[in-house]
């Protein structure tokens, strides 16, 4: 008894390797055949059981997945599609432009889908304009589609003071990135990558000068003059004339303005001519006028805004003009004045 516990506290004492080598030894030296055969029989009897125990697994694996091709074959379960259809500017001015990322995603399942999420980003040479992310972003209706409107807003000072190179009046390339992350029913979360390329504008005011007033009838009661304007447009693009208005001061005296429709190419970089009307009554002004009256210079300011049409959409651009100096010349034959304008 004490010896086959001391054989075995030695046994035990002996690392798994060698415990394995041990054993191996014992019963390849053994005389007792039938015991090794035991041992052969019940090593193969385990591997049975493993391989059945595999093919078990195997078997429940194939069983699942051909349930799930078959209830997704005669439900009619499949992957959604998505495009960007279309980019659009609904407002643009100085300040920042209003951008419409038109998303068409449609839906071939018999229920109803949900957007988890929407991932956004607008970059230009690489470089990021503005990126964002839209949770819950609604629902894609069953066995049809829906357009999604990602709305972002491209704020040009933010551009500007981070990229130096980026100057008003230039036009950016940009492309938009989507990445729409639905849950679709039997075949799980996927995420549709989208992206689309175009153009977007950073717009510049236009240089406006009064390079004359043409005094058409001058009277205290009621004087009516055109004003010869001269406007710059220092944008890369052309700008389609639709309306304006203005005010016009004489020193601190606003001797009034109007609103009229107007229609004129302002041609990219280039400079356009028009005229414009004008009426006041002198009487109701002060020194101003009178200093005009007698030949004196005086000093005059023009406020405005022009509605213009763009290939990127309708704008609402700012005009202005001060510190401009105007003097009122001799009578003409024909009963009219004409006006200098002398810029300071």
């Amino acid at each position: 008894m004490r010896e086959g516990w001391r054989k075995y506290k030695l046994l035990t004492s002996l690392s798994s390797s060698a415990q394995l080598d041990f054993l191996t030894r014992a019963m390849a030296s053994d005389d007792k055949p039938e015991v090794a055969e035991r041992v052969t029989r019940g090593k193969d009897h385990e591997e049975e059981k493993e391989e059945d125990k595999g093919g078990f697994i195997d078997k429940v694996k194939d069983f699942i997945q051909d349930i799930g091709e078959k209830i997704e074959g005669a439900i009619g379960f499949g992957k959604p599609t998505a495009d960007v259809s279309g980019v659009h500017f609904p407002h643009i001015d100085l300040h920042k432009a209003e951008v419409i990322v038109d998303v068409l995603v449609k839906n071939p399942n018999p229920v109803p889908i949900p957007l988890i999420d929407i991932n956004y980003l607008i970059e230009s040479d690489g470089r990021k304009l503005i990126s964002g992310l839209i949770p819950d972003a609604g629902t894609i209706r069953a066995h049809g589609s829906e357009t999604v409107k990602i709305p972002v807003n491209v704020i040009y000072d933010d551009i500007k003071s981070t990229y130096k190179d980026i100057k008003p009046g230039s036009i950016i390339p940009y492309i938009v990135k989507v990445d729409l992350i639905i849950d679709v029913p039997v075949i799980g979360r996927i995420t549709i990558p989208l992206q689309k390329t175009g153009e977007i504008p950073v717009p510049y005011k236009p240089d406006i000068d009064v390079e004359k007033i043409h005094f058409e009838r001058f009277s205290f009661e009621e004087t009516t003059a055109t004003l010869k304007l001269k406007l710059e447009n220092k944008n890369d693009f052309d700008l389609g004339l639709n309306a304006l208005d203005y005010e016009v001061w004489l020193g601190d005296e606003n001797i009034g303005g109007t609103e009229l429709q107007k229609s004129a190419k302002l041609e990219q970089n280039g400079i356009t001519h028009m005229d414009l009307p004008i009426s006041f009554r002198p009487k109701d002004f002060g020194s101003a006028l009178w200093d005009m009256i007698r030949g004196r210079g005086t000093g005059y300011t023009m406020k405005g805004n022009i509605d213009v049409d763009t290939p990127f959409g309708a704008m609402k651009l700012p005009i202005s003009k001060e510190g401009g100096t105007t003097r009122l010349k001799k009578k003409k034959d024909d009963g009219s004045y004409d006006d200098d304008d002398d810029e300071d």
